[in-house]
This record gives structure tokens, C-alpha cells and sequence, in this order.
């Protein structure tokens, strides 16, 4: 997946950093509570590797189920696996995630954010709108047109295009058991952007087919983030979770 933001001037980018940190929380703060969140095409099941380790860490972790119907939806989900946290929360989503994570994380109880190779909209943005222009030479995720309102992604090209180093047994599952993501999620805008008040770390995957790491480290950049850069494929969670279990944990003790 693409975004037409690529050509945002420097700019433009460094001023919506500056006010990314205004709510930032005490460095030294450690927070125990863990949300993930899943992208589109996927369920909450990839994250069981990275769940297992942070709960081994001592960490309080929640899945979220989306049904990724629309982004209201996913997003009022979410705010119910906030709500029920005992304290401050590290809201962590991956792909589509990303977007539910930025409308959702302006819940008070949350205190960081964590991007897994995924979205991070501005204000009025939406995945529908990032696509829209894809770059010069950035491959094709290979999305099939819309069945009855939802998208799927070719099962033949699932995994060289969103799941390139996860074993072939694994990604091949992973194809054969998509969800349906709802056309209403995709073009969901996000309103008031968390990570405009809260500080954010950002995971680049440079081996990505469904979002140029190009375009995530434009984001990361907007954002303000903590970026760290790693090989892999779109399912960094799946295929490296001590990685990802890494930046999470990074993000809960507040370091950059």
C-alpha cells in the first residue's frame, strides 16, 4: 500500500513533529498494560508470539479483536479494551491498526503508542486517502476488487506480498483464513490523531510489500517517533517477534 503523503515537504513534516510530545509522560514511567492491535486481513491470533513474551516479561497484555467492518467499530472496540485496564496503557497497532491506534489513543488512559509497520494518519486521513497515488516503481499489493463491501487479498500472492519471511506452512494459513476487510474501514478518517499529544515509536519493516518503507519512515518522521528499522516483511509480528516484543517494551519503560 502506497501513500500519496510521500510528497509532503520537509517542512511540513518537521512542524507536525513538533507538537507530537505536548502530553508526553514522565520518561521514567513504566506501564505495565499492553493493547495490540491487529491490521486488516488478519485476526488477533498473529500477535500469540508476541503476547507470550511480554506476558513473560511481567506485562498485563490485551488482544483486540476488530472486526475491521469500519473504523467506528474497530475503534470502539479498542476504547473498550482500554477502558478495562487497571492503569496507563501502551496501545501498540500493526497495517491497517495503525489507524484504529490514532483515533483511539487519545483515551486518556493512554500514555504511548506503538507502530508495527503500519498507518499513522493525520487529521482527516484515512487509508483510502494515503493509497491513493502510489510511488513510481513501489510494487502492487496484490488487493482483490471488493466483494459485497469487503477486500481480500489474492491467496496465490498472499505471501510474497504480506508475509514474505514467515514460513510457507504459516503463510499459507494465514491466507487461507483472512478476514474480509470492510471498504468503510479502509476509507475511515481519523479525526483527532493520538499520536499528536502522545509520544510514539514507530517500527520500519524495510523488506515491506503492502507499505514502502519508504512511506512508514515518512510517517514515523511526522509523527515525531522513535523509529528502529529492521528486516522483514509486512508480518514482522509473526515472523520476528522478539523484534517487535523489543520496541513494545521500549515504548512501556519510556526510552527512545
Amino acid at each position: 500500500m502506497y501513500i500519496k503523503a510521500l510528497g509532503l515537504a520537509a517542512a511540513t513534516a518537521m512542524a507536525l513533529a513538533s507538537t507530537a510530545h505536548a502530553a508526553a509522560p514522565k520518561a521514567q514511567e513504566a506501564v505495565k498494560n499492553v493493547v495490540l492491535v491487529h491490521g486488516g486481513f488478519v485476526d488477533g491470533s498473529g500477535w500469540q508470539q508476541v503476547y507470550n513474551i511480554l506476558k513473560k516479561d511481567g506485562y498485563n497484555v490485551t488482544i483486540v479483536q476488530n472486526p475491521t467492518t469500519s473504523l467506528a467499530d474497530d475503534v470502539a472496540i479498542t476504547r473498550r479494551a482500554i477502558a478495562k485496564q487497571d492503569g496507563p496503557v501502551v496501545l501498540v497497532g500493526h497495517s491497517y491498526g495503525g489507524v484504529v491506534v490514532s483515533e483511539a489513543g487519545t483515551d486518556p488512559k493512554v500514555q504511548r503508542l506503538v507502530y508495527i509497520a503500519a498507518f499513522a494518519p493525520d487529521q482527516g486521513e484515512s487509508v483510502q486517502s494515503l493509497i491513493a497515488n502510489p510511488p513510481p516503481g513501489a510494487s502492487q499489493p496484490p488487493i482483490l476488487p471488493p466483494q459485497d463491501g469487503f477486500l481480500f487479498l489474492d491467496r496465490a500472492k498472499f505471501a510474497a506480498a504480506f508475509a514474505g519471511d514467515v514460513p510457507a506452512d504459516e503463510a499459507s494459513f494465514m491466507a487461507d483464513s483472512q478476514v474480509p476487510w470492510g471498504v468503510q474501514a479502509l476509507g475511515g478518517q481519523v479525526t483527532v490523531p493520538a499520536w499528536k499529544s502522545k509520544p510514539s515509536w514507530y517500527l520500519v519493516t524495510t523488506e515491506d510489500h503492502m507499505i514502502p518503507p519508504p512511506a512508514q519512515e515518512m510517517m514515523a518522521k511526522r509523527a515525531g517517533s522513535t523509529v528502529v528499522e529492521t528486516r522483514g516483511s509486512h508480518a514482522i509480528y509473526v515472523s520476528k517477534p522478539e523484534v517487535v516484543a523489543r520496541i513494545i517494551e521500549q515504548a512501556a519503560l519510556g526510552r527512545k
